[in-house]
């Protein structure tokens, strides 16, 4: 019988967390049926009995791992918030001088707008954040661990600032970034690519003025 631990994530979500290597690559499979799913016919749309048909498993396997379409789609976009803190923490590792962290965090607002526009499913996740707690609760812990990451980096660079001021406009630039985001994707491409190009010119003032 395979070993499956009970986790409970921030945002009170259950789902069980499989130890074995089978069991993890069925977890896998299931995740990546229901990208496939969600990638054609948007989260909406996608149904359990769809992702267990499409993972070769049981309605029954499915909901051993995950119990309900909730906790995949949670769980998904877990996944692409720490692929992106990962791609955060990483190109402001090296940050030292005002023009690295202007440089820096410009090319990241573009990497991040490119992920989403790339994407279809993290598009669609996104899309509906705000009509979904869970999700709302997972975005703004996002943008904490996100905002201390930019906080620590622009401390590098102004020793003798405000940390607590650091940290407070940081955590807001991150959760006003996803905002942007969100409204990009939402409207024609001109017009996201205008309003992603106006937060950059925002932000980057807001960082090198401060």
């Amino acid at each position: 019988m395979n070993k499956i631990a009970a986790v409970e994530s921030e945002t009170g979500a259950v789902r069980r967390e499989p130890t074995q290597k089978r069991s993890r690559e069925r977890v896998e499979r299931i995740l990546g049926c229901a990208s496939t799913l969600i990638g054609k016919s948007g989260s909406d749309a996608m149904r359990m009995s769809d992702v267990a048909e499409m993972a070769g498993i049981s309605i029954g396997s499915l909901y051993q791992y995950f119990p309900d379409k909730g906790a995949i789609i949670r769980t998904l976009a877990e996944r692409y918030n720490v692929a992106g803190q990962v791609c955060i923490a990483d190109g402001l590792a090296d940050v030292r001088d005002r023009e690295g962290l202007r440089r820096a965090f410009g090319e990241l607002i573009d990497v991040y707008y490119a992920m989403f526009l790339a994407e279809p499913v993290m598009r669609d996740i996104w899309s509906g954040t705000q009509a979904d707690k869970a999700l709302r609760d997972i975005d703004l812990a996002d943008s904490r661990i996100n905002g201390a990451v930019l906080a620590a980096a622009r401390a590098r660079v102004d020793p003798e600032a405000d940390r607590a001021e650091l940290e407070t406009s940081s955590f807001l630039i991150m959760q006003l970034g996803e905002a942007t985001m969100r409204l990009a994707i939402s409207v024609e491409r001109k017009e996201g690519d205008v309003l992603v190009e106006h937060y950059k010119r925002l932000v980057l003032r807001e960082m090198m003025e401060g």
